[in-house]
């Protein structure tokens, strides 16, 4: 099969992180974020340009200073199977955490929405840094590091057992002989673990795709080795080609090394592609939507890494303070990087602030043939294997499918049409044998001497 570009569309409705005044456009209802036709209109105009799926990112903790799109919005497997009946082959990918989740109900729920859609599921797994969320579920303290990775690893274990508690001839429905189910196709788990302690069976048959498809991010290295582990889809965030190559070759080799194929662990960064009638226009508009942003609006959301540690009563212009182990239970990596690069350059509060909160340049920015010629050197580069695109204005995600996407049509790179109604057919993925099946048709292979 010819390698082709992926497209994934993540749907930030009113803005997300840095993207305060998102929501003020006029293209941008103010309730974006709440209101299902918004979210409908957008998976279908993604679906017409043959996007193969659309994401949905979620938490569960906010401040009065979270994002716009943070403060109010859909859960998304309720979203998405509302998505599910207004589509007919894009997927519906949703952040689910493993920290407050337990295994049966995410089985359940997931494979629900993946029969509804008809093979069409995927799961962004996440260990949940946000350590206020604890006070959500009843819990005085947080998961710790390794805790939340040995509770997503086990988590992910879990379900792909439960989702194989039917084989795919389980139901015979003969009305003649009154058999509705064969016993023999139903296997209970009996899983016991560090974590968690599941009899099963799950009460739902497997989808046209087998199973939800596995999405992961994150860039620790306890994040990479699960994403290598689990992750058929692993989302991520590379300014320069050269980091994301990096990235690609390390993802690839620890998924080879623990058995798998790399070609089925697909790296797709996440990108706001800006797209103008020239290169000139096209980084002038980035640049103002990057250095535009309200400081104090930065410097509240600088916290969330380290807890939402309050910096208001810092001062700005002294170095950038020591905060000890601040953020190790929080989003761990990002924090230490911060800490790290403020030490290493001697830098201020304020200057770690705009350093890290007005983000780096984005990589493709121009007119429609210079952004196509970046993204298409970046995929045979192998810095990527698709793209997952920011959506906020609808006229901007046009700008992007009507002019660019036909420049890598043309050259192959992305598909003239869907190949398959499910998810994983669409990402190139296999579809996983049910265990207790390939158990029992290799039990009936003879051994020959």
């Amino acid at each position: 099969m010819v390698r082709q570009l992926k497209l994934g569309a993540v749907l930030m409705g009113v803005g997300g992180p840095g993207q305060h005044d998102t929501w003020t456009h006029p293209e941008i209802p103010g309730d974006a974020s709440i209101d299902i036709r918004w979210y409908v209109e957008r998976a279908r105009q993604a679906e017409a340009a043959l996007f193969d799926l659309v994401f949905i990112v979620d938490s569960q903790f906010i401040t009065p200073d979270s994002p716009p799109h943070y403060l109010n919005r859909l859960e998304p497997l309720t979203l998405l199977s509302a998505l599910a009946v207004s589509t007919t082959h894009i997927g519906l990918v949703g952040t689910l955490t493993t920290s407050y989740n337990t295994p049966f109900n995410l089985a359940r729920r997931l494979a629900s929405l993946d029969l509804i859609s008809g093979g069409r599921a995927g799961w962004n797994v996440v260990a949940t840094g946000d350590g206020g969320t604890a006070a959500n579920y009843s819990r005085d303290e947080h998961f710790d590091y390794a805790s939340r990775y040995g509770r997503a690893l086990e988590s992910v274990r879990v379900c792909q057992g439960l989702w194989d508690s039917y084989e795919d001839d389980a139901f015979p429905r003969d009305v003649a002989t009154g058999v509705f189910l064969d016993p023999t196709r139903q296997h209970r788990l009996d899983h016991v673990g560090e974590h968690f302690s599941v009899r099963g069976p799950l009460n739902i048959s497997r989808s046209p795709q087998g199973q939800p498809v596995i999405f992961q991010a994150g860039d620790s290295d306890e994040g990479r080795d699960l994403g290598a582990s689990i992750g058929e889809g692993i989302f991520t965030h590379s300014p320069t080609l050269e980091q994301a190559q990096a990235f690609y070759r390390d993802l690839k080799a620890r998924a080879a090394a623990k058995g798998r194929d790399p070609e089925h662990v697909l790296i797709m960064p996440g990108v706001t592609p800006v797209v103008a009638d020239t290169d000139e226009e096209a980084h002038e508009i980035e640049r103002a939507n990057r250095l535009g942003a309200d400081f104090a609006k930065n410097l509240a959301q600088f916290g969330r890494p380290f807890g939402w540690h309050d910096f208001s009563g810092y001062d700005l212009d002294a170095p950038f303070p020591d905060l000890g182990d601040l953020g190790a239970d929080s989003f761990r990596t990002q924090a230490e990087h911060i800490k790290e690069v403020a030490r290493e350059e001697r830098l201020t509060l304020r200057q770690t602030v705009e350093r890290f909160m007005s983000s780096t340049p984005q990589p493709f920015v121009g007119s429609a043939t210079t952004v196509a010629a970046e993204i298409e050197r970046w995929f045979t580069g192998r810095g990527l294997d698709g793209l997952n695109v920011h959506i906020t204005v609808p006229s901007e995600l046009a700008r992007f499918t009507d002019e660019v996407l036909p420049i890598l049509r043309d050259r192959g790179v992305v598909r003239s049409e869907y190949e398959a109604t499910t998810l994983r057919g669409n990402l190139g993925l296999p579809i996983p044998r049910n265990v207790h099946t390939v158990a029992r048709e290799s039990a009936r292979v003879p051994v020959h001497s």
